[in-house]
């Protein structure tokens, strides 16, 4: 969620160098990053592992970059240890806001005060901006002007003339987040049953990749599943650039398709787009859900349902997210 963001203070500060610490599975999200951006991997694991290893982070980034001022957009122990180097060392710091105490009355299982938290998206211009950073939202997509197809031959050729592309990630982190799989058999039943549409399955390894390609062997000829095949961010996101719509749960899958303006069908459960994480300038009318007195429950879909039948999730009737795709599609 931090992309678009930043593309978009890299374009404002021109001549400010912006130095992005992250893990490295994550530095392989930049793509195409501007000429002012510079995307460093940290490997937690062993060069900056722990409390001392984290201050010797601080210590080699300021080396090497001569860092000016840190923005905290993660708020945990880690970055709470960056902003203690960085007082002690008189560097000017701001840190988001993650508004955790709504969030907690937004999700407790009495009393919900239930309306719109300010978006993750916000809370990160916020901490720009108390760093005395004021911009727009101008990023578009890792692709401005388009996605080249050979970026993603070897995955698939590229698009016939009236064929619709339908990407459809039916996973996510936690089952509170997840439509079940037997009701989502249903929906690629339908779509690929459909003349001139293909079918791509976004998924991890283990049982998710087992499902996808299931459902991809009983459609040979219109399904991929590109499940655990580690293609690579660059690739899939060139591949869902050509897309016409992404199907997905509240799941860093909405935030990849959001990357490149892919319009996103989302199915949320135990969590709510009220709790801020909805992609970059995606349609709240594309969002699937059903209103129960419980929801949401959890602000990440890791507790366990308090009625014990993800009432959430079942009780979406699959033709209303096929109906919802229809949609998107009729309206590009």
């Amino acid at each position: 969620m931090t992309v678009p963001v930043v593309y978009s203070a890299c374009e404002a500060y021109p001549t400010v160098r912006f130095v992005i610490a992250t893990q490295p599975v994550a530095s392989s999200l930049f793509v195409n990053p501007p000429q002012n951006l510079t995307v460093v991997g940290v490997d937690v694991k062993q060069r900056y592992k722990g409390t001392h290893g984290i201050w010797r982070l601080m210590g080699d980034l300021r080396r090497e970059y001569a860092i000016d001022a840190f923005i905290d957009l993660h708020d945990v122990i880690r970055t709470h240890i960056m902003g203690v180097y960085c007082r002690m060392h008189g560097i000017p710091m701001s840190r988001i806001d993650k508004g955790r105490s709504e969030k907690r009355e937004l999700t407790r299982e009495t009393g919900k005060n239930l309306h719109p938290l300010i978006s993750t998206r916000q809370r990160y211009f916020d901490a720009f901006k108390r760093m005395g950073f004021d911009f727009g939202e101008t990023f578009t997509s890792v692709y401005p002007t388009g996605a080249d197809t050979t970026l993603f031959a070897d995955i698939t050729k590229p698009k016939s003339g009236g064929e619709r592309w339908i990407a459809i990630a039916p996973f996510a982190k936690h089952e509170g987040k997840i439509y079940p799989p037997g009701l989502m058999s249903l929906v690629v039943d339908t779509l690929s049953q459909r003349a001139g549409t293909r079918l791509f399955l976004f998924g991890g390894g283990g049982y998710e990749r087992d499902i996808l390609e299931e459902w991809a062997c009983e459609h040979p000829h219109n399904v991929t599943s590109l499940a655990g095949k580690r293609y690579g961010f660059a690739k899939e996101l060139a591949l869902l650039s050509h897309c016409d719509v992404m199907l997905s749960m509240d799941s860093a899958n909405m935030h990849l398709a959001s990357l490149v303006e892919l319009p996103v069908v989302s199915v949320w459960g135990a969590t709510h787009p009220y709790c801020g994480f909805t992609g970059w300038h995606q349609n709240p009318a594309n969002e699937v859900q059903t209103d129960l007195p419980c929801r949401p429950c959890s602000v990440f879909g890791n507790k366990p349902c308090q009625r014990g039948d993800y009432a959430c999730l079942r009780g979406i009737d699959y033709h209303a997210i096929v109906q919802r795709l229809d949609n998107v599609i009729n309206q590009r």
